[in-house]
């Protein structure tokens, strides 16, 4: 009760802030591609426009289709998926626990490929890496801010492992027709890096360079599917071409909300160009839209390499993105079947633990369980 009044003002600024935001939409639908490129920087200006500006000043273009009842939409997705094969790839870990005196990790990515062909093949599958002390324990150097980033090294095993399944997946299908999709579980706008060290960023940026550069060179197709997007890309691009002024942060998704979009509806394709602190030239090489997936959300988001776009191959990737969310009810089932081939439960995590214990007991190295995390497991 006494922090209703908190909720209560938040709420009132972003309805002030989404007004603002109507406003300056009405001033964008009068302005061309060229006139809105006339306003831009030469870079950081949040996102550029695609020739598709010129035929939907309103930002949306709509979907062709509708469907009287579910089992309509899913013979579509048939239709459309009918000998594609599509991959997505996932992962999971467990951190270092500071109740083990041996610092020890583990990363496993799952991948699912169906090939979507009257057999019904399908590969499940997962790879597994323990992280060793010599892997978790880093220089001084390298430790300075690791309060910031304890878990770094898990996590950037993971993003590479994920990466690297996805590149295999695209060379050794680089001669397959129809073209198959991988979709990646995140963006490929890796703003979440800039806070890091330099040397860190740029393992992040390379492994998002080397699998747009792959996609490029096999032509096959991968998508950066992004449930629920906090980017503010378009209305950093708006800031610069009108005189918008916001109080808080409002994302491209909830303005797009308010566009009246309909299941199948996306945005018009835009080119990334975020203004962030990361020194990525790679980002122009992304282009990015928002596609309406569910009734009741904001709009996912979909990263994809620029080549898709400039050789007009997006139309059916987007296509096969709407039949994978038919399939899973609002979300790609590709992505929802490798994440759970890849999670590992608390189960899994006591398991490994029991393991490692043994393996240690075996090779007589010093563990030792804090005796906090022995009395949590006599209590359990």
């Amino acid at each position: 009760e006494a922090q209703r009044a908190g909720f209560t003002e938040a709420q009132v600024v972003s309805q002030q802030d989404l007004a603002a935001l109507d406003k300056a939409m009405a001033q964008i639908e009068t302005l061309s591609r060229s006139e809105i490129e006339a306003k831009l920087p030469a870079s950081k200006a949040g996102a550029r426009p695609t020739a598709e500006f010129d035929t939907h000043p309103n930002l949306i273009v709509p979907f062709a289709h509708y469907w009287e009842n579910h089992r309509q939409a899913r013979e579509w997705a048939t239709d459309i998926l009918r000998d594609v094969t599509t991959i997505a790839a996932d992962g999971s870990q467990i951190t270092p626990s500071k109740d083990l005196s041996v610092p020890v990790g583990v990363v496993q990515v799952g991948w699912f490929e169906n090939t979507h062909s009257v057999n019904a093949t399908y590969v499940k599958d997962i790879q597994v890496e323990i992280l060793t002390p010599a892997e978790l324990v880093g220089t001084e150097l390298e430790e300075d801010n690791s309060s910031t980033f304890p878990d770094w090294r898990i996590n950037m095993r993971r993003f590479t492992l994920e990466i690297k399944r996805l590149i295999t997946f695209m060379e050794a299908n680089a001669s397959t027709h129809p073209k198959p999709l991988a979709f990646f579980d995140g963006s490929f706008i890796i703003s979440f890096a800039q806070h890091m060290q330099s040397h860190r960023q740029k393992q992040y940026s390379d492994m998002v360079i080397q699998l747009l550069k792959t996609s490029k060179e096999t032509g096959v197709p991968v998508v950066g599917y992004i449930d629920t997007s906090y980017a503010t890309d378009m209305v950093e691009m708006m800031k610069h071409v009108t005189e918008l002024s916001l109080i808080g942060r409002v994302s491209d998704g909830a303005m797009l909300r308010r566009r009246n979009m309909k299941w199948g509806d996306r945005s018009s394709i835009f080119i990334c160009d975020r203004s962030d602190k990361l020194e990525a030239r790679f980002y122009k090489d992304a282009c990015f839209t928002y596609l309406k997936t569910t009734a009741a959300n904001p709009p996912a988001r979909l990263d994809f390499p620029r080549w898709v776009y400039e050789s007009g191959e997006h139309e059916r990737m987007i296509d096969l993105v709407r039949a994978e969310c038919i399939v899973g009810v609002g979300y790609p089932y590709a992505l929802e079947t490798a994440d759970a081939v890849a999670v590992l439960t608390m189960q899994d995590r006591e398991r490994f633990y029991r393991l490692f214990q043994r393996f240690a007991e075996g090779e007589t190295l010093e563990l030792r369980f804090s005796r906090k995390s022995v009395s949590k497991r006599g209590r359990r």
